[in-house]
């Protein structure tokens, strides 16, 4: 491979195509300050809260901030694993996964809230010999609050550089073949050790309403991936429901809202429910916290017998054969 220079004539890497992975984001730790120092992140990025800075910020750091930081560390706390965040230690084992079955690309891992930073991230790639980034946001279903923060991050970084990198970006994949068969494969799986649940309840993180009404393709393809995975599965319309979680405030979100489905099918004597929610590619304290802790003890509070989570597809071997896949699909042309 011919060898490049810098000017002076110091030799340079040869330029490489990184993958750069970008999940959401999780505190240090299970403390108080260090939820609160993310949940001031997370919560200040206009494309999860559009209102008013002048209104937001007083209710962000004098209400909401002191109110929920304790009681969500605690809830953190009740899944932190000896490596840390779930959500943290899982991608990063998925980002290993995908850099050994990638050896032509660069995998690398941000967040884009804590820890490793998308700034820090890709302020070290030009000394590695990094020319070209595809960027895959870790949401299967594109939403402005997710994917489009994520390209807001990427680009108010590289607007201070002077040399940009080449950029390419993988919007959704949530009628990917791969990811489907991994989906597919994971119930599957699931039901032949424990048998089939009474029903199959396909759960997503909620979005306000009115994000839908001005545009958000969200709703719709959570639907369209929810429909796709229960006709591989073979299940007739009455056998799976769709619903939405983690609701946050007072305004109008996307329904029927996981929780209330859940009360409402313990009441006509479902005893019990399987669970899936493919719309976090690891698990997190919404799935293991807020589903297989918190909801499952309101099913049974409600009447139920059982609410049987299955896992995040994490760094399974179809997840990262899918995802690969998606990548080389992606990156076609760019030289390596």
């Amino acid at each position: 491979m011919t060898q490049r220079f810098r000017d002076g004539g110091t030799p340079t890497l040869p330029g490489r195509t990184a993958l750069l992975l970008v999940n959401l984001g999780t505190p240090a730790a299970a403390t108080p300050g260090a939820v609160r120092r993310y949940l001031g992140e997370f919560l200040h990025d206009y494309r999860v809260v559009d209102l008013t800075r002048w209104l937001w910020c007083p209710i962000l750091h004098g209400v909401i901030l002191p109110l929920r930081a304790r009681k969500v560390a605690r809830n953190y706390a009740k899944i932190w694993t000896a490596k840390g965040s779930p959500l943290l230690a899982h991608s990063r084992d998925l980002a290993d996964a995908l850099a050994a079955q990638l050896p032509d690309f660069e995998v690398r891992l941000a967040m884009r809230y804590g820890e490793p930073s998308l700034p820090s991230v890709l302020r070290a790639m030009p000394a590695q010999g990094i020319e070209r980034v595809l960027v895959l946001p870790l949401y299967p279903q594109y939403s402005a609050t997710t994917t489009a923060s994520v390209f807001d991050a990427v680009m108010a970084e590289l607007a201070q550089w002077r040399r940009l990198p080449e950029l390419r970006w993988i919007n959704d994949y949530h009628l990917d073949d791969g990811w489907l068969d991994a989906l597919e494969a994971s119930v599957e799986t699931h039901w032949d050790l424990h048998g089939r649940g009474d029903t199959l309840l396909v759960s997503f993180h909620g979005i306000p309403q009115r994000f839908v009404d001005a545009g958000d393709p969200y709703q719709r393809q959570c639907e369209a991936g929810a429909r796709a995975l229960a006709q591989r599965l073979g299940l007739a319309d009455d056998a799976w429901q769709l619903t939405y979680q983690s609701r946050f405030g007072r305004e109008a979100w996307l329904g029927p809202a996981t929780d209330v489905r859940l009360r409402e099918l313990a009441v006509k004597g479902v005893r019990t429910v399987d669970m899936v929610c493919p719309g976090f590619a690891v698990d997190c304290l919404e799935t293991l916290e807020e589903n297989a802790i918190q909801n499952a003890a309101l099913f049974r509070a409600a009447g139920g017998e059982a609410l049987r989570y299955i896992h995040a597809l994490n760094a399974e071997p179809s997840h990262v054969a899918a995802l690969a896949g998606l990548a080389r699909r992606h990156a076609q042309g760019l030289p390596h």
